[in-house]
């Protein structure tokens, strides 16, 4: 008699085949992006944009809400704060980070001198608030496609290359909300961090 060889399956490379399509849904699925932000202007505007450009947006007031949304809802992409209740943004992406670590995350802050802490912790990218619109679609834009093996390369300290805009505190011509300190025009680029061309910005 022929015995059935059929191979069970593997749960953890189940797991890692998964991890390798992070943001991957049906075609034509909006993708969602989790906001973290405690200052509401901050996270309706966000929303408002974010929507226009056809995402799906979820909001979160405080590092616990956050957790709660994350644990709760598939997430694409998340946009997080520094400054928040309850829990830190930085002890918010170390429980992302480990619990997922291939989710594309964005710092948002009004804090400075973050770059390098930013850098040590793999994070996607850093944008120093006040944001720039366009800037931040191209940057979502960029991370939603990255390929897996740069993240986790970023994670474990092999590539701190962290995509990088520091605010640009200029009247706003570009910011869809004249009332919302949230986005300005698109800041120079630093001299001593990566060109934007290399993650999908026209110098």
């Amino acid at each position: 008699m022929t015995e059935n060889l059929t191979a069970k399956p593997n749960p953890g490379e189940e797991r890692m085949r998964d991890a390798r399509r992070p943001g991957s849904t049906t075609p034509g699925m909006k993708k969602n992006i989790l906001v973290v932000d405690d200052d509401p202007q901050v996270r309706e505007s966000l929303r408002k944009v974010l929507q226009a450009e056809g995402y799906e947006v979820m909001l979160a007031a405080n590092g616990q809400e956050g957790l709660e949304q994350f644990d709760s809802t598939h997430i694409d992409l998340l946009l997080l704060d520094l400054n928040l209740p309850v829990k830190s943004g930085w002890d918010l992406f170390e429980r992302f980070s480990s619990t997922n670590p291939l989710l594309p995350i964005i710092i948002i802050t009004g804090r400075h001198n973050q770059y390098n802490l930013a850098a040590a912790a793999g994070v996607g990218a850093l944008m120093e608030k006040p944001l720039d619109v366009p800037l931040l679609f191209q940057t979502i834009a960029a991370l939603l496609v990255e390929p897996a093996e740069a993240r986790l390369k970023r994670l474990v300290g092999l590539n701190n290359d962290v995509r990088y805009a520091p605010p640009r505190r200029t009247a706003s011509t570009a910011c869809p909300d004249p009332d919302s300190e949230v986005m300005h025009e698109t800041p120079q680029k630093p001299s001593n961090v990566r060109s934007y061309s290399g993650w999908g910005i026209n110098e």
